[in-house]
């Protein structure tokens, strides 16, 4: 039975109308059952008393016997029809409270759904309506027995029936408005599970506590599992707006939608804005959606469309394919910005990025200026398709967490506060009087619907919004005071982030913003004009400067889009209001005193936000920018305060408003360190610090070797960060800070970064010092790329050894990559060079070199260049540390080190720790080697006396370079010559 249900998408029903004749359940029922076949396509069928009687009861009179005996028929009838999955509506008058029950448990005794419902109309009212004259021929004496005239034929009433309808008060249409609701409730419009107060569950929901995030976000437990399954996965960096989508996939809101598209799926999506699905495995394609893409299946098909409007998809660059395609492994770990693991994706497709595609098909237009469209274009050449489970709930700590509802946490709410339904108004903007008084008439509109306790959802858009839109954090405090302050109902109202990205994609975009709040439990939408639309950019080819789509497109869309085809949500529209300067209210203007009412758009009250604009006296001036006033009533003061400090202050750089949902990290440094800011600003700084807590540069005070002649790595980035910390030369301390592009922080695009970057302390590459080409030091400490098996922490000092180096060419200037490894590293025991640690970790320096050369294309930059895409060996990285801290040696800042001096002998070949004498002769090195020569000498003289020799050796050699020597070196390494 409940397999037919599913397939049928309706459940059965026994629908008992009682009443005295003329009480009007013929009338209702014939329209109920119009209600329910036409305008929902569902099995209906109607047992009247007159059409039963021509068949099933024609053999009956009007006797008490004959009248029970009639009921039990058509109980009985009614009990076959029910368990078919029809509707079944029975209009009889029944008198007799006994045969109704008796039908009632027969109902009960086979597990069927049957509904009582009175029609609760005194006598009197049906005398005076007396359609078939019945009540006038008993009158008269000529009709003898009529239910209701006598004792003798009594009409004994439902004692609790579940529905009592005086629809002698009623409308026709409300009084089919309550029954419908009433079938809803009961969960018979719908063939799978339903919710007890009629609230739409979400799409896919197998039973009526079935939400996604109960299977797609961990436990803590579950969490932990994730967490350390991820260690040996490769890492797909998601930014800031695919985390949006991320916590979109993993609470539900996009439900049946199990994790980012799948490329079959996204077909579907972009030409069809919907996806095939079968939930209760009618078809046997269940998962069709999750499984990988074959484009030889022409026959698997689900019976059922799901709306699903926009592409949630996963970009991702050459590099992180590279890792997914090489890793042997069937999951991969989605991590953020910060470091931080995320989700697992399982069973990844790898598929081409599309972009034109996506683009036309989504957006209709071709906008390379366009805020989302530019977010494609910049993004990787391949998408990422795959289920996700995400190893805990996505949290920001931005301070707004408290507004951030899931579907199943806005269930419970919408439970607590007794609704039986929910209209969800979504908001770009501070809301105003205007706005409250389209949710007001959205409240009675609902009550006029029948409904008893309509809930207000106000749904404040919360992913990535374009800059020039107001701050989350704005809205939301602003919402917030609206309510506090009762221009909005708290006892009807609540205030819930949704947390999708605005994709500015107009027709197809608002279909989403429908569906959506449908699966966190809205039954109704509230929409207006050019809803998701935007302005085209100057470089729209089709709207230049102008409103991409028309204003009314997106409602219309939406009126026939799937959105709206199981019947379960509906819309509420509304055109352009006005201010009423008679009575300081918002409303549709009355065309008989059009003088009354004035026009408060959004660019002229973000004017008077920013002129600080004052409350208006009587009589309301037409001009307000002029008079410089905001009406009364127009936003409650509170409200309009905040409104009035964004804009007053919008362009203040200290302003740290929340323009979106973006995590705010706290990471830890290291014990010798001092943290100023926040993580991921551009206020942050990590300053070093002495035993004595005497701030110190890491630069110049930190010894390049421990006592032991180790080299020492400090770290800027740990491993998987993308924000770009690094030592800054010029501020006091040399402190690390965040680095910016454009006014905001810098991040890396490209992937995560799968080691730990940083510095050698002591060490410059000079800008004096150039190559044949020209090309010279970046004016920089010597950068390190360590290949250890964790993150360190920022501003850790670690010892490492030297594995080798690549020498980048960045824009013209030399910039080093020194490869180590740190000394307590699993591995530091077993490797001494590059191709040691190759042996364990294979295709190692090729997804270096892929790194180092096209890391700087996600940010739209072009190609780094190699000298050589082989690492030097040991000899040859020590060759460049050894230049490096000679020439820092020249600087004014080493004179004032506060380092310890490096170890006796330090660079003696003979004596470093790890270091073999190089297989190229001595010969090679020419006079390059003359310049250390020359640095040796002068530590050997007085304190006093070794600045002026050492900018001696510098003038002597500067121009010099060892490349000659590496290159000999490197030549002998690919060889398999024997090395350091």
């Amino acid at each position: 039975r409940e397999r037919r249900f599913q397939s049928l998408g309706q459940k059965g029903i026994t629908v008992w109308m009682t009443g005295l004749s003329g009480s009007g359940k013929s009338t209702i029922a014939r329209a109920l059952e119009e209600r329910l076949v036409v305008e929902m396509g569902l099995h209906v069928q109607n047992l009247d008393g007159d059409n039963v009687r021509t068949g099933l009861n024609r053999d009956l009179g009007f006797s008490p016997g004959d009248r029970a005996e009639s009921v039990r028929r058509v109980g009985e009838m009614s009990l076959l029809l029910n368990g078919g999955g029809v509707i079944t509506l029975v209009t009889l008058v029944s008198p007799y409270r006994e045969d109704r029950d008796a039908v009632r448990a027969r109902h009960q005794a086979e597990g069927l759904k049957f509904m009582e419902v009175f029609m609760d109309v005194p006598l009197t009212v049906v005398q005076d309506r007396d359609p078939k004259g019945l009540y006038a021929k008993a009158a008269s004496g000529e009709l003898k027995g009529m239910t209701g005239m006598s004792k003798d034929a009594p009409y004994e009433a439902p004692l609790d029936p579940e529905v009592r309808l005086p629809n002698h008060d009623l409308p026709l249409e409300q009084s089919v408005d309550l029954l419908m609701r009433a079938l809803k409730e009961a969960g018979v419009l719908e063939g799978g599970p339903t919710h007890p107060r009629g609230l739409p569950l979400p799409y896919g929901a197998k039973s009526k506590t079935g939400f996604l995030e109960d299977e797609l976000v961990a436990s803590p437990q579950r969490g932990e599992e994730l967490l350390r399954e991820a260690e040996g996965l490769p890492k797909a960096l998601v930014g800031d707006i695919e985390i949006n989508w991320l916590q979109v996939i993993g609470e539900g809101w996009a439900a049946p939608l199990r994790g980012f598209l799948r490329e079959g799926p996204l077909m579907q999506v972009l030409h069809f804005n919907s996806l095939i699905t079968d939930t209760f495995n009618r078809t046997g394609a269940t998962n069709l959606n999750e499984r990988p893409t074959n484009w030889n299946d022409y026959w698997t098909r689900g019976p059922d469309r799901t709306p699903l409007s926009v592409p949630i998809t996963l970009p991702a660059t050459d590099y992180t394919k590279s890792l997914i395609e090489s890793s042997g492994k069937t999951a991969v770990a989605l991590v953020d910005k910060d470091g931080q693991v995320l989700a697992v994706l399982r069973n990844p497709e790898v598929y081409a990025h599309r972009k034109e595609e996506i683009i036309t098909r989504c957006f209709g237009a071709w906008d390379e200026g366009h805020p989302y469209i530019q977010h494609i274009l910049s993004s990787g050449p391949w998408l990422i398709g795959g289920e996700v489970e995400l190893v805990g709930r996505v949290r920001y700590n931005d301070g707004l967490d408290r507004w951030r509802l899931t579907p199943k946490e806005l269930f419970q709410q919408f439970e607590s506060k007794g609704a039986d339904v929910v209209y969800a108004f979504q908001t770009r903007n501070p809301t105003h009087a205007g706005h409250a008084y389209l949710m007001k008439t959205g409240l009675q509109k609902m009550r006029e619907k029948g409904f008893k306790r309509p809930l207000l959802w106000l749904s404040p858009l919360g992913g990535w919004t374009k800059d020039d839109d107001v701050p989350l954090d704005v809205r939301v405090k602003q919402h917030q005071a609206i309510i506090d302050e009762g221009m909005l109902d708290p006892e009807t109202t609540i205030m819930a982030i949704w947390p999708a990205p605005m994709i500015y994609a107009g027709p197809t975009e608002v279909q989403f913003h429908a569906s959506s709040r449908r699966n966190a439990g809205a039954s109704f939408f509230v929409v207006g004009r050019d809803a998701a639309g935007i302005k085209g950019s100057s470089e729209a080819l089709g709207h230049p400067d102008d409103d991409l789509y028309k204003g009314e497109h997106a409602r219309y869309v939406l009126q026939m889009s799937p959105v709206l085809e199981d019947g379960l949500m509906g819309l509420i529209s509304f055109d352009k209001f006005f201010y009423d300067k008679s009575d300081h209210q918002m409303k549709a203007m009355d065309p008989a005193r059009p003088d009354d009412f004035i026009s408060i758009s959004g660019s002229k009250m973000r004017a008077l936000a920013r002129q600080g604009a004052t409350p208006c006296t009587d009589p309301i001036p037409s001009d307000l920018l002029a008079a410089n006033c905001v009406p009364q009533g127009f936003m409650v003061a509170s409200g309009w305060e905040i409104v009035c400090d964004y804009y007053q202050h919008m362009d203040d750089p200290a302003a740290a408003y929340i323009p979106f949902s973006r995590s705010v990290v706290d990471v830890s440094t290291a014990t010798n360190t001092r943290q100023q800011g926040q993580y991921g600003t551009l206020d942050f700084k990590v300053y070093f610090t002495s035993e004595t807590g005497k701030t110190v540069s890491p630069w110049h005070d930190i010894a390049l070797q421990d006592a032991t002649g180790e080299f020492q790595f400090i770290t800027e980035i740990p491993m998987y960060h993308t924000a770009k910390l690094e030592v800054a030369k010029k501020e006091p301390g040399n402190p690390i800070m965040q680095d910016s592009k454009n006014g905001a922080p810098r991040f890396y695009l490209y992937g995560s970064p799968f080691f730990n970057y940083g510095l050698l302390p002591q060490t410059w590459e000079d800008p004096s010092s150039c190559n044949e080409k020209q090309e010279c030091g970046d004016d920089d400490p010597l950068d390190v790329i360590e290949l250890g098996s964790s993150p360190l922490a920022i501003g850790s000092v670690t010892s490492v050894r030297i594995l080798g180096a690549l020498e980048l060419i960045d824009e013209g200037e030399v910039d080093y990559k020194i490869l180590a490894l740190r000394l307590s590293d699993p591995l530091a025991s077993s490797v001494q060079t590059m191709a040691d640690f190759e042996q364990h970790h294979p295709g190692t320096v090729a997804r270096l070199v892929d790194w180092l050369k096209k890391y700087k294309t996600a940010e739209g930059k072009g190609l780094n260049s190699l000298t050589s895409e082989t690492p030097t060996s040991v000899a040859g990285a020590r060759e460049i540390i050894h230049e490096c801290h000679s020439r820092w040696l020249a600087l004014p800042e080493a004179q004032a080190s506060l380092a310890p001096p490096p170890p006796a002998a330090a660079w003696s070949p003979a004596a470093a720790p790890g270091y073999a004498t190089p297989s190229v002769p001595p010969e090679s090195y020419g006079g390059l080697g003359s310049f250390h020569q020359c640095i040796q000498q002068c530590r050997t003289i007085e304190v006093n006396l070794q600045s002026a020799c050492v900018q001696a050796c510098t003038a002597k050699y500067g121009r010099r370079r060892l490349r000659a020597t590496r290159d000999t070196e490197r030549s002998a390494a690919v060889a398999g010559a024997p090395g350091p």
